[in-house]
């Protein structure tokens, strides 16, 4: 099965007609604690999730400044179901760094797959005839509510090595129980004993760091982490539109509970709303020129330890920079704005959540730029 053939831009445009009812069911997704059913089903009949496989697999082959602007718009209305796209799609890429014929089995039926993964110590790996036995269990897998395979991973240690599955060879169990990205479904996955067939894994070092494919495009040769920011920084400036919209339409309709006075003729409405997009739009900015930046040096073949070391500190501003913009936006807004259907609350708690993530961590990556400007090694294994 092969993908539609379309431009890019078209593959924009079937995102946008998406949002609005996207938006309408986010709370509704959150109650149930996964992104709503019909968001999936649309996203994946309009050709989404297809948008980074390689045309040789079926896939549009798009670029990362594609999947930026559909993950921005799709999280603009919603950033639990932003999340788990921008995975769904992402997490296609991931699969070309898998030997061929795993590719071509996961991408037999249809040309995209809805895969989750979470890397864990706790797994554990048996050589055995043929492949591996894997047990443990993976938390955190944004993606496993509506998944058809998942990838299992252990990153750290001598026998780190992560590995792909269908869906039906592991346990799901109900753990996803919080007050940000509620409705991820980022539900815990179990396996005991699982045979994984030798040309369904690769080592975890090939996964983080291996420039090499099969394929030709540059963009199948970029390192996990740097791709991973592109991957997600369209969340949270997505997230950050989102919150700033609904700021907007907060100030056009706020009316002051005593004096009866509408808040946006008061000049510090103006100045606020003012602030709030002019940050918005840089953002926006700034992730465009990180993807454009993380393109170029896929084409110039050059993600060295200090070009690596400089994407984690701009992503990790972005990230920063994101929360600061919807936390400045609620400490303006009034109490009833802290209702759980207020979508400017789900903003803040969903930016707050997504901003704990390890591989965007802030603190961490303005002290591996420090590092490097005086000279010492990175002393940190996510780069």
């Amino acid at each position: 099965m092969t993908a539609t053939k379309l431009k890019p831009a078209e593959l924009v445009d079937r995102a946008r007609a998406l949002t609005a009812g996207i938006a309408a069911r986010a709370r509704g997704a959150e109650l149930a604690r996964k992104p709503h059913d019909d968001s999936i089903r649309e996203l994946a009949e309009a050709g989404i999730f297809a948008l980074l496989v390689p045309r040789a697999l079926g896939g549009h082959e798009f670029d990362l400044d594609t999947h930026a602007a559909i993950v921005h718009l799709v999280s603009s209305a919603c950033m639990s179901t932003g999340w788990v796209a921008a995975f769904y799609i992402g997490h296609n890429w991931m699969m070309t760094k898998f030997p061929e014929r795993a590719q071509r089995e996961v991408f037999a039926a249809r040309p995209y797959a809805q895969i989750p993964i979470q890397p864990s110590p706790g797994v554990s790996i048996k050589p055995v005839a043929g492949g591996y036995e894997i047990s443990g269990r993976s938390a955190f897998s944004s993606g496993i509510m509506h998944a058809d395979w998942v990838m299992i991973a252990k990153a750290s240690g001598d026998d780190a090595r992560a590995f792909i599955v269908p869906v039906a060879d592991v346990t799901v169990e109900d753990t996803w129980n919080m007050s940000g990205m509620a409705a991820t479904g980022s539900n815990d996955v179990i396996v005991d004993g699982l045979f994984v067939p030798e040309h369904r894994s690769l080592s975890a070092a090939d996964l983080f760091n291996s420039t090499a494919s099969i394929h030709d495009n540059p963009l199948y040769r970029i390192p996990l982490l740097p791709f991973i920011y592109c991957e997600v920084l369209g969340v949270y400036c997505g997230g950050l539109a989102g919150a700033t919209a609904a700021y907007d339409d907060y100030v056009h309709s706020k009316v002051m509970t005593w004096g009866g006075e509408p808040i946006a003729g008061k000049q510090a409405s103006h100045v606020n709303l003012g602030a709030a997009h002019a940050r918005s739009l840089a953002m926006n900015a700034l992730l465009d020129r990180h993807v454009a930046d993380t393109r170029a040096i896929a084409r110039a073949g050059g993600f060295t330890v200090p070009t690596r070391v400089e994407l984690k500190l701009r992503a990790g501003y972005i990230a920063d920079q994101c929360r600061e913009g919807v936390n400045d936006l609620m400490a303006r807004v009034g109490t009833r704005t802290f209702a759980l259907d207020a979508p400017l609350q789900r903003y803040f708690r969903d930016m707050n959540t997504i901003c704990s993530h390890a591989f965007l961590d802030w603190e961490v990556a303005r002290e591996q730029y420090g590092r490097q400007r005086l000279g010492l090694e990175p002393n940190h294994p996510l780069l």
